[in-house]
């Protein structure tokens, strides 16, 4: 009988399903349906020291691989988005050590059931960058992508560093602001889709009736267009009954606005090719965008509202630069002030500190950070530029840059670093900004 062209197959095949089952990392890949391997059981019969849990989360289901002291997977399996499956993950897995440290790839709504069960556990979790999972992928053989491996190396990456930031449960009011500034940023991306559609329909009906209001700003000029969109129609309505028909609406300056209008009509004669159908549809866009007006103005006072009951909301609004919609975007994006050791912690968070690149004999290279909260750079940048406008310490140190050579952008930056450490200061001592240094006491005297 001949031997088989390539030898005996039955470890080749038993070798392969080994790889296929525990991954070429040491980890544990989703072919294994959950089911717990001899290594597994052996752990849920004795207690380790401490175990790190990696979780890769997601709307449906989250994969938990947990991990010992070396790095071997002791627990691996898919959970489902259920408090009661969360809890009966939880339980396993708190049998099996003495400590549980928890890290997740997200912090936004599809983990956040999972994130409220652990804290009323007492359980610590700490939040690992997707960026950083990401690269550390590339440290572990193989190029599989599973929600297993993914779990694998972010309780890898938890376990070989300790610096990552806590994942903290979030009080009622931040949550509420949290909710109610990002569907504010929706709501302002939806009104500037809108305008520049807006824009871009108008422009086909007349180029020098879209050229003659800024329609961003100018909410006349949308109510104008709610009921004449063509040169033809403004034309035959005339200056006086046009008058009217704005001030009726409530338009401001309704003379001056439709003065405009029919200088833009008298401009063109000739009808474009599409022009009623273009109408109807500038009708309907200049319709939703003063409709969405209304509701960012409801969404404001609803965003103010819950601001001013943070006990040190009158301390941030202080600040000049700084109102109720940048200070709910501050607490938000900042979080809890005591993760920052100093001033200069939070400028970092905020991308304000520039970060060396040296190399051999290449030093003193400072260059913009990468990794930062872009929203918490946009309050402290929005409100820097903000607070030049009107004299001052903000624009009297503005300026004082620009005399030093530097342009618009980077003195703004400059000034948004230097408001950092005074916001700080006055979170700090809990006490409103003003512009005279604050008296000295006694004991600082004497110190």
């Amino acid at each position: 009988m001949a031997a088989p062209l390539f030898g005996t197959p039955g470890p080749l095949i038993e070798m392969c399903e080994s790889v296929a089952v525990y991954g070429a990392d040491g980890g544990v890949s989703s072919d294994r349906n959950g089911t717990l391997s001899e290594a597994e059981e052996t752990h849920m019969t004795t207690q380790v020291p401490c175990l790190w849990v990696g979780i890769d989360a997601s709307k449906a289901h989250h994969w938990w691989v947990a991990i010992d002291d070396t790095g071997t997977t002791v627990w691996s399996r898919k959970v489902g988005n259920d408090e009661a499956a969360i809890l009966a993950g939880l339980s396993e897995i708190l049998a099996l050590a003495r400590e549980v440290r928890w890290a997740v790839d997200l912090t936004g709504t599809a983990p956040a059931l999972l994130l409220a069960l652990l804290a009323d556990h007492g359980q610590r979790v700490v939040y690992v960058p997707g960026r950083t999972v990401n690269r550390m992928a590339g440290a572990y053989r193989g190029e599989a992508k599973t929600d297993a491996r993914d779990a694998y190396i972010i309780a890898e990456t938890a376990r070989l560093r300790r610096d990552f930031a806590p994942v903290e449960a979030p009080t009622n009011l931040g949550a509420d602001l949290a909710l109610l500034t990002t569907h504010r940023s929706d709501l302002i991306a939806d009104r500037v889709r809108l305008l520049n559609r807006l824009h871009d329909v108008l422009t086909g009906i007349s180029p020098a009736l879209e050229a003659a209001f800024d329609y961003a700003d100018h909410k006349g000029a949308l109510v104008l267009l709610t009921g004449y969109q063509t040169p033809a129609t403004l034309r035959r309505c005339g200056q006086a009954r046009l008058t009217r028909w704005l001030a009726a609406r409530g338009v401001r300056h309704a003379e001056t606005v439709a003065a405009t209008a029919l200088t833009a009509a008298h401009a063109q004669h000739i009808q474009l090719p599409g022009q009623d159908t273009a109408a109807g549809i500038t009708a309907d866009l200049a319709t939703q965008v003063l409709a969405l007006d209304e509701r960012l103005k409801q969404l404001d006072r609803q965003i103010s509202d819950a601001f001013h009951t943070h006990p040190q909301a009158t301390v941030i609004e202080s600040m000049p630069g700084i109102g109720p919609i940048l200070g709910a975007e501050f607490l938000v994006t900042a979080g809890d002030l005591a993760s920052y050791p100093d001033a200069g912690h939070l400028a970092s968070a905020a991308g304000l500190v520039p970060v060396a690149k040296d190399s051999g004999r290449r030093t003193g290279n400072l260059h913009r950070p990468q990794r930062y909260s872009r929203r918490l750079r946009r309050v402290f940048h929005l409100s820097a530029q903000t607070s030049i406008i009107r004299d001052g310490p903000n624009r009297t140190y503005y300026l004082k840059k620009r005399a030093q050579g530097h342009k618009h952008i980077p003195a703004v930056i400059a000034l948004a670093r230097r408001r950092v450490d005074v916001l700080w200061a006055l979170l700090r001592d809990d006490r409103p900004f003003t512009t005279s240094p604050p008296a000295r006491t006694p004991a600082a005297t004497a110190a």
